[in-house]
């Protein structure tokens, strides 16, 4: 008789809560440091109001990040296709997935906005980290005001969406109750996150904290201008030198297969099914014009 167990499915909750046990068990049979960020974290921190996450958001430094990718890909996990264009899309995390798994797992080893090398990077955070229980497993995860430096960097990429709005103003009442801003300030100084984060921290310093801030970084200014692919990719093609651009220029119209399996791992890739979603591309990009045209505007402003 077959049991009422066989067929058990993890909802994206259960899934994401022992993924992180999964991940740490994972970590520390390597011996490498890892910690977990974003997600129920920010939940169990008070830094997000209680919400489901779909993913698992783990950060290690960049010299394990092959180890760790490969010791979850021996555990029948599979690394997703990205846009091999790192130009247009500067890479920072990779996401992995299972076919027996409801959520995915983010492996991320540098943080956009954090200008300084993300080896440094990681070695201040990683000194910025506590531990707490989750799904039974002692795991790493940032101090508060780590936690709230990541989570604005966040969700200063796209400061027009309105759940970003939404996140920075409920990081803004916390970060006023509680005096953090001075720790996020030390921190976005050790990190070379000032520039990226001068629109969150500068209402929140003291009267008599007076900064010299920085300029952002061309990779930061173009992914807060570039809010629709198209943008990215015209401006990234503005910035390339000229022996760049044929190349650059005929990758934007005849993308690789790559392209198309990263928005569907499961996408038809015969000659028909690849013809149907360049159709379907080119028919989002018209739509999208618009917003371009938006983005392209502030960006020579």
């Amino acid at each position: 008789m077959e049991s009422s167990y066989d067929n058990v499915e993890l909802s994206v909750s259960e899934g994401v809560l022992l993924g992180h046990a999964l991940v740490a068990r994972v970590a520390a049979e390597q011996d490498i440091r890892a910690f977990f960020i974003k997600g129920p974290v920010s939940v169990l921190q008070g830094l997000r109001p209680p919400k489901t996450s779909g993913d698992v958001d783990v950060f290690v430094a960049p010299h394990d990040l092959a180890t760790v990718v490969e010791a979850l890909q021996w555990r029948g996990w599979r690394e997703r296709p990205v846009d091999p264009d790192s130009k247009t899309f500067p890479k920072h995390s990779v996401t992995l997935d299972h076919a027996e798994w409801p959520c995915c797992i983010d492996v991320h080893y540098r943080f956009p906005g954090m200008e300084s090398a993300a080896s440094e990077c990681f070695d201040v955070m990683w000194d910025n980290t506590e531990r707490v229980v989750v799904a039974g497993q002692n795991i790493r995860v940032p101090t508060r005001p780590l936690a709230v430096l990541l989570l604005a960097l966040h969700a200063l990429r796209s400061p027009q969406l309105p759940a970003c709005r939404d996140e920075l103003d409920f990081l803004s009442g916390l970060v006023s109750q509680q005096t953090l801003a001075l720790p996020v300030l030390d921190l976005s100084t050790t990190t070379g996150s000032l520039a990226a984060t001068r629109p969150f921290l500068e209402k929140l310093l003291p009267d008599n904290k007076i900064l010299d801030w920085p300029e952002a970084s061309t990779e930061w200014g173009n992914r807060i201008l570039a809010q629709e692919p198209g943008s990215a990719r015209i401006i990234a093609l503005v910035q390339a030198r000229w022996q760049d651009k044929p190349t650059m220029l005929w990758r934007a119209v005849f993308p690789r297969a790559e392209v198309f399996l990263t928005g569907n791992i499961y996408a038809d890739m015969s000659l028909r099914g690849r013809l149907v979603q360049h159709v379907a591309r080119w028919v989002r990009f018209l739509r999208s014009v618009p917003r371009i045209a938006r983005d392209l505007k502030h960006y020579r402003a």
